[in-house]
């Protein structure tokens, strides 16, 4: 059974033990599933990218528990390793509680916990520290050694070794202080693979790092793979064949022999997603295509639907803005109906402005009436009830996602009302927009805890008049022509 690498907080150093070990395997030809708690999008890329395998996140508010051990299940017994990486401290969860925290998950998996603990200012103390985080629950925690990170010298190394030994803690590795180990972060959180250039140099200085500085002959055992049970299923498989997802499919049009193409939105401003997205549209029918309105793409001839992740299209405003044939492809896209999917990052491009970091204002699709400057920091998972049947959602139905942006909308001449939003700290609020063809909001949502939703888009791609291949010769002569949906504001 592979172990979950968590800490006290943020900035501790788990994702540097987790890449270190996916490093090392990799250099050893093994391959390691690596899996995430919680929502985020930036560690799951650096893994996927380092371990060679997808990194599957492991959230139980967004996809259930049912959900989480199943996809633990199918996708920890395919390799020849596994590990999970924590999420903020070990019982951040949502609010003020442990709910869908590090820890909650490690005592639904029956995980072993290792702590990475930032020592570069304790010497003794680090005893109180570990012993709180070990014996603190509920839920309960299997504590199976410590990784101390940022230690300075064999002389701090001995001091915290003692403290650890007196509460009968192992110590598993300690990491040296060293400039050379820490990568940028942003606004957001950490840079992306793509934008780290010297990343193989990186990686092989996480593998010489593993190996050197932890205790391998008490580590590696923890990254067992998970043991297969006799009832494990495709969990892909089984959401396309629950019951839900069936009834609450919209009547296909005329099928077709051949996958419909879907548009995906995906280069270095719109690059959020988790991997189960594109394999639940394949399995209802769909044919994702990569589409860069960075590179002025227009969107695939013969498109169906148009889906528009999240992203930070905020440091890309101005290249975004030159894209005309991208943003003139995806307004005349949303004026003949096709199927547009936004979230977060992807409602920005819909917008008429969007600010970027300086302030300065540059132009967007204009299929939406809003400007978005920066503002204050939204945080936190989010509880929807939908106020009217649109593309993806019906009125009354209640979705969990989560919300995570500095960017804010203003001069909204109208919005769709999409749904009522509720959160922990956060005032209830109306947001969205929806239409029969049109689902935009800042809300994240995993597929895999709301499976109706990929079945309903692949429903109205199978309804849809396809984007003409001349949509790829389209210009844009002047300023942005106004949607049915920006008019009037």
């Amino acid at each position: 059974m592979p172990c979950l690498i968590a800490a006290p907080s943020s900035g501790s150093g788990k994702t540097l033990l987790s890449v270190s070990l996916a490093a090392l395997a990799r250099s050893r030809g093994l391959r390691l599933q690596p899996f995430k708690v919680g929502p985020d999008y930036l560690d799951p890329q650096l893994l996927s990218r380092v371990s060679g395998l997808p990194c599957r996140n492991l959230d139980p508010l967004l996809c259930g528990e049912r959900w989480l051990q199943d996809s633990f299940q199918w996708h920890g017994s395919r390799a020849d390793l596994a590990l999970v990486e924590g999420v903020m401290g070990l019982f951040d969860g949502r609010g003020s509680s442990s709910e869908g925290s590090s820890a909650a998950v490690a005592a639904l998996l029956d995980l072993p916990v290792v702590l990475v603990v930032e020592a570069s200012r304790q010497a003794g103390s680090l005893a109180a520290l570990v012993r709180g985080f070990r014996d603190h629950g509920p839920p309960p925690v299997r504590l199976a050694g410590v990784v101390l990170n940022r230690v300075g010298s064999a002389r701090h190394r001995q001091l915290l070794a003692e403290a650890l030994e007196a509460i009968e803690v192992p110590l598993l590795g300690v990491l040296p202080s060293e400039e050379a180990l820490e990568w940028p972060s942003r606004h957001l959180g950490l840079l992306t693979p793509d934008e780290i250039p010297d990343l193989p140099e990186r990686e092989r200085a996480w593998s010489a790092l593993a190996e050197r500085h932890l205790d391998l002959d008490q580590l590696w055992p923890l990254l067992a793979p998970v043991q297969p049970l006799a009832r494990a299923v495709d969990p892909i498989a089984t959401l396309v064949a629950s019951e839900p997802a069936r009834s609450r499919l919209q009547q296909p049009g005329a099928s077709s022999p051949e996958p419909l193409p879907i548009a995906v939105a995906r280069d270095a401003a719109f690059h959020f997603g988790y991997p189960e997205a594109e394999e639940l549209l394949r399995a209802w029918g769909l044919e994702p295509l990569p589409w860069s309105p960075l590179a002025d793409q227009p969107l695939p001839p013969a498109c169906r639907a148009v889906l528009l992740p999240g992203g930070y299209p905020e440091l890309h405003a101005e290249a975004l803005a030159a894209s005309r044939r991208s943003l003139t492809s995806l307004r005349q896209a949303a004026a003949a109906g096709i199927p547009i999917a936004a979230e977060c990052g992807g409602l920005l491009l819909l917008g008429r402005s969007l600010l970027d970091p300086q302030g300065r204002s540059h132009a967007m699709a204009g299929v939406l009436p809003f400007s978005a400057p920066s503002g204050s920091l939204s945080l936190g998972y989010r509880e929807a009830t939908a106020h009217t049947d649109g593309l993806l959602v019906r009125r009354g139905e209640r979705l969990r996602g989560h919300e995570f942006h500095r960017w804010q909308l203003q001069d909204v001449a109208d919005s769709g009302a999409l749904w009522q939003l509720e959160g922990w700290g956060c005032p209830s609020r109306s947001e969205g927009w929806s239409t029969a063809t049109l689902h935009a909001s800042w809300l994240h949502l995993h597929w895999a805890g709301c499976p109706a939703i990929p079945a309903r888009i692949a429903a109205a791609a199978s309804n849809a008049v396809p984007v003409p291949t001349s949509a790829a010769s389209f210009t844009l002569a002047h300023s942005p022509r106004e949607s049915p949906l920006s008019a009037g504001g």
